[in-house]
C-alpha cells in the first residue's frame, strides 16, 4: 500500500484566553514530533524527570512529597484523590464549594458513592473561613479529607488555602487537606508545608503550558502510603499508580507519550522564562493590560477589586438591547480571538483568561478586537 501524504493544514491558531485548554508554544508542540515506546529508557528517564522537576515548583522534599502522573483531564486526577484518601469504611469527604468546580466535587463524591458532605459559599467571594471554623468544631474528626478549589476559574475567586489549611489541621486534625490548584499552580504561589497541603492537583496544559493529554498529583507520602485498597477504580487509584511509577518507572496502562514529550519541554521553557516568578509576572501584567483596557470601554467586573486573582476575569454583559454574548462570541472567534462564556449562576457574565502562551501584546489585540465587534454589533463604547 502506498504512503497516504495530506497537504498541511492551513489553519491558522486562535488566541485562547479561556481556562483551558490553552495555547502553547511552538517549540511545545514540535516536541510531540517524535514517536517513543512506553518502555523506552528515554521516555521513562523523562518522566523521572518531570516528577521530580514538579517537586522542585512545588518547593518540597522528595522525602517528604512525591508526585504522580495520571492519564487524562484535571478531572480525573481530582475524582483519584477523592476516591483514593477516602477510605472505604467511615471515609467521609467535606467540599467547600464557591463555585461549578467545587460543586464538580461533589458531583464526583455522588456518582462514585463517596459519603461527603458540601459547605456552599457565594459565587462572587472566597471562602468565609468563620464558617469554615465553626463547621469544623461543630463536626470533630469526622472527615477523612477537606477539599477546596484554589483558584475558582468559574468565577474568578482564589481562596485562602493557607488559612483553610491551618483550620483544617487544627479542628481536623486526622483529615488530609487536599487542593485543587488546576489553573493555580506554577502561577499563585502555594507554600505546602505552610498551608497544611496533603494532595495538591494541577494539569499539564494550564499555567506550566503543556498541552492536554494528563494531570498530576503532589501527595504527602506518609498519607498516601496509607490510602492502599480505598479507590473504588482501578483506573483512577492514585496508590496504585505511584507503586508503578516508583516500581519500573511506567505508567501501569498506555501513557500519553507525546503529551508528556510536550510537557518536558515545556518545562524547560519556564526555566528560559526565568522561572515561576518571571511567569507570574507576565501574567499579572497580562491581568493589568486586560482589566485597565475593559475598564476604559466600560465594562464592570463580576468580582470585587478585594478579589485580586490575576488568572482570569469574569465580566458582566453590556446592558444594551444589540448586545448578545452568542454574536460576541462569534464575531471575536471569526477574529482569532477565543473567550469563554460564564459559568456562575448568579450574574450574566463572560470570562477572559490571561494564562498560558499569552503576553501584554496579545491582551492590547484582544481590546482592539472587542473594540471593533462591540461596533459592529452597534453596542456604544463605552458600554453602560
Amino acid at each position: 500500500m502506498s504512503r497516504i501524504i495530506m497537504s498541511p493544514s492551513s489553519d491558522v491558531d486562535k488566541k485562547l484566553f479561556t481556562p483551558g485548554p490553552l495555547g502553547c508554544s511552538l517549540s511545545v508542540k514540535e516536541a510531540m514530533l517524535r514517536d517513543l515506546g512506553s518502555r523506552d529508557a528515554e521516555f521513562t528517564d523523562k518522566v523521572k524527570q518531570i516528577r521530580q522537576q514538579l517537586l522542585i515548583i512545588a518547593g518540597v522534599s522528595p522525602d517528604q512529597f512525591t508526585s504522580v502522573l495520571l492519564q487524562g483531564s484535571g478531572t480525573y486526577c481530582v475524582e483519584s484523590v477523592l476516591q483514593t484518601t477516602t477510605p472505604r469504611i467511615d471515609g467521609r469527604v467535606l467540599i467547600l464549594s464557591n463555585g461549578s468546580y467545587g460543586n464538580r466535587m461533589k458531583k464526583i463524591c455522588e456518582v462514585s458513592q463517596i459519603p461527603h458532605d458540601v459547605l456552599p459559599f457565594p459565587e462572587d467571594s472566597v471562602i468565609d473561613l468563620e464558617e469554615v471554623a465553626d463547621w469544623l468544631e461543630d463536626h470533630p474528626d469526622t472527615y477523612t479529607t477537606v477539599s477546596v478549589v484554589h483558584c475558582e476559574t468559574s468565577s474568578g475567586v482564589i481562596n485562602p488555602v493557607d488559612k483553610v489549611g491551618q483550620l483544617v489541621r487544627a479542628l481536623q486534625p486526622g483529615a488530609a487537606f487536599f487542593v485543587d490548584a488546576m489553573s493555580s499552580f506554577g502561577a499563585v504561589p502555594i507554600d505546602l508545608e505552610l498551608c497544611s497541603v496533603d494532595y495538591l492537583v494541577s494539569s499539564a496544559n494550564k499555567c506550566l503550558q503543556g498541552v492536554p493529554g494528563f494531570a498530576f498529583v503532589i501527595a504527602r507520602k506518609k498519607h498516601l502510603l496509607g490510602c492502599k485498597g480505598n479507590a473504588r477504580s482501578l483506573s483512577l487509584d492514585i496508590m496504585d499508580q505511584y507503586e508503578g511509577l516508583e516500581g519500573n518507572g511506567q505508567f501501569r496502562f498506555t501513557p500519553p507519550t507525546h503529551a508528556v514529550l510536550a510537557f518536558h519541554r515545556a518545562l524547560k521553557e519556564l526555566q528560559f522564562e526565568g522561572g515561576v516568578e518571571a511567569r507570574i509576572k507576565r501574567y499579572q501584567k497580562n491581568c493589568q493590560v486586560l482589566q485597565e483596557g475593559m475598564k476604559r470601554m466600560g465594562f464592570k467586573k463580576l468580582l470585587s477589586d478585594s478579589c485580586k486573582g490575576y488568572i482570569i476575569t469574569s465580566y458582566h454583559y453590556p446592558k444594551h438591547p444589540n448586545f448578545t454574548f452568542d454574536e460576541f462570541y462569534r464575531r471575536l472567534s471569526d477574529l482569532g480571538q477565543l473567550i469563554y462564556p460564564g459559568k456562575v449562576t448568579n450574574a450574566d457574565c463572560f470570562r477572559i483568561g490571561n494564562i498560558g502562551d499569552l503576553y501584554p501584546s496579545d491582551m492590547e489585540h484582544l481590546l482592539k478586537c472587542i473594540h471593533q465587534v462591540l461596533s459592529a454589533m452597534g453596542v456604544p463604547v463605552p458600554v453602560s
